[in-house]
């Protein structure tokens, strides 16, 4: 076997897990939003979690790097436990790149120093070399020709995509995207899937929160279903689609529109 297998999509390298959530739960208030989550994520495994408004998706897709916070279970990247806060969770974080529904980019900064910012005030990156690796990735997302533009002067579709750019920059172990699409216009979709779909192929570990369902049929290793905050299925997704186990999951499908 070669050391660095190339990856093929549809097939997850399982060897180990990199992302490890043990027994987690979190509260609202009185409200219980993620019930004894218990999921691992192997590397280079694009994992889609899906399910109707309100079952705890994204919520779950904060707490993995500590952006909310946990009332009691474990998780560990790349075999360290997240700590509850400090500059060990900051190194921690760093390794987990995360991709809101909103772009979440400084609006007084330019494309470059958006993506420039990361590295060099968390990893310590050179300013030359830190420019040098943001306008690769701003040539590998499509928006290379922006970098000396402002956010609110680019498409939404173009923002996303620099804000997938920022993420990269701080080359991390997994992607959490939380619904980056959502609040696209439907012709900026595609071309914000179709940069998640590379990076796939190219065998980066990815968590994602989406209603893009032809995306987690074509780009998932494993599809996660969820409802009132908890795994209710899992499975590859050519069998969650055609032969889903569980009635909730039958329920979610058959609401869906079909084109």
């Amino acid at each position: 076997m070669n050391a660095t297998p190339t990856p093929v999509p549809g097939h997850a390298d399982h060897r180990e897990a990199l992302v490890e959530i043990i027994g987690l739960n979190k509260h609202f208030g009185d409200l219980h939003v993620l019930k004894d989550i218990n999921l691992s994520v192997h590397r280079q495994e694009v994992v889609v979690v899906l399910g109707p408004s309100g079952s705890g998706k994204s919520t779950l897709c904060r707490t993995i790097n500590r952006l909310e916070s946990i009332d009691s279970g474990i998780i560990r990247i790349d075999g360290q436990e997240l700590p509850q806060e400090g500059k060990d969770l900051a190194r921690l974080r760093a390794d987990v790149g995360m991709v809101f529904q909103s772009f979440n980019l400084f609006a007084n900064k330019t494309i470059l120093d958006n993506v420039t910012l990361g590295p060099i005030k968390v990893r310590g990156t050179p300013r030359a070399e830190a420019e040098e690796q943001a306008r690769q990735l701003l040539r590998r997302v499509g928006v290379e020709t922006q970098a000396a533009k402002f956010p609110a002067q680019l498409s939404g579709g173009q923002q996303q995509r620099v804000a997938i750019a920022r993420a990269l920059a701080m080359r991390p172990k997994v992607m959490l995207f939380d619904e980056p699409t959502s609040a696209l216009d439907p012709e900026m979709v595609k071309e914000v899937l179709d940069v998640m779909t590379e990076l796939a192929a190219e065998g980066m570990t990815m968590i994602i929160v989406t209603h893009e369902m032809g995306f987690a049929r074509q780009a998932a290793d494993r599809v996660v279903f969820m409802a009132d905050g908890a795994i209710v299925e899992q499975a590859p997704p050519d069998q969650f689609f055609t032969s889903p186990r569980t009635d909730r999951s039958k329920d979610f499908l058959s609401k869906l529109i079909t084109h």
